[in-house]
């Protein structure tokens, strides 16, 4: 086995188990833990807030860190063979990252001091309730993200179809549906920044928009 051969798997190694930490926490965050505080009784959530979440919060965005990081060694390894499949996972990915460390992990710091200064006897920060909301949007959307970039990622290697062609090479996807596949990313992002969880503000909801989300790139991908 060459040298470069056993590197590269390593990274890919990296990037699955980073992966599997990052997006494993997400889906404890949307699925299990925020219906949790949804029945939780005051003292139970303050208590999980305390000392639950930082910790998984710490796993979630290392996680995210180290899958993004070992994703851009990957891209640049596979240079000129990088489709178009893998690309818009990439994009997804990268946005995602994104949410996490300027969006998630900023607000989430601010409820969980305003949850230590309430234990501690004072009163709740004002600004804690806005932040939980911008914090719970953002991850939000990242769970919608997170089917079709998994959908995508997975299609480079197994997919065939015009996303499989090379983006270095001719015939491949036309660049109106590259255009229009962008443009209903920026739009869901723009959302997760200033917007609303909408259809996403439930578990099955927010699973339905992103097995919908992912349906609907695939088809520009392939019609368009």
């Amino acid at each position: 086995m060459e040298f470069g051969d056993l590197l590269n798997y390593l990274f890919r190694w990296i990037h699955f188990f980073a992966g599997v930490a990052w997006i494993g926490l997400l889906y404890y965050f949307n699925f299990v833990q925020t219906e949790y505080f949804k029945e939780a009784d005051a003292a139970a959530k303050a208590s999980a807030i305390s000392k639950l979440v930082p910790r998984a919060l710490w796993w979630f965005r290392y996680g995210a860190l180290f899958t993004f990081l070992s994703g851009v060694i990957l891209a640049a390894y596979l240079g000129g063979a990088i489709n178009y499949y893998i690309t818009i996972g990439m994009v997804l990915g990268t946005l995602m990252f994104l949410n996490v460390w300027l969006i998630i992990w900023p607000n989430q710091k601010v409820v969980i001091a305003s949850n230590e200064q309430v234990l501690g006897g004072g009163e709740a920060m004002p600004e804690a309730a806005g932040a939980l909301a911008k914090a719970g949007l953002a991850s939000r959307t990242n769970t919608l993200f997170s089917l079709p970039m998994l959908f995508f990622m997975g299609a480079s290697a197994h997919l065939t179809g015009l996303g499989r062609v090379p983006m270095s090479s001719e015939g491949g996807t036309s660049g109106l549906a590259i255009g229009l596949t962008l443009l209903i990313v920026a739009a869901l992002e723009l959302n997760a920044i200033k917007g609303k969880t909408g259809p996403m503000t439930s578990v099955k909801g927010v699973i339905h928009c992103g097995i919908g989300l992912m349906a609907a790139l695939y088809l520009i991908i392939e019609l368009l």
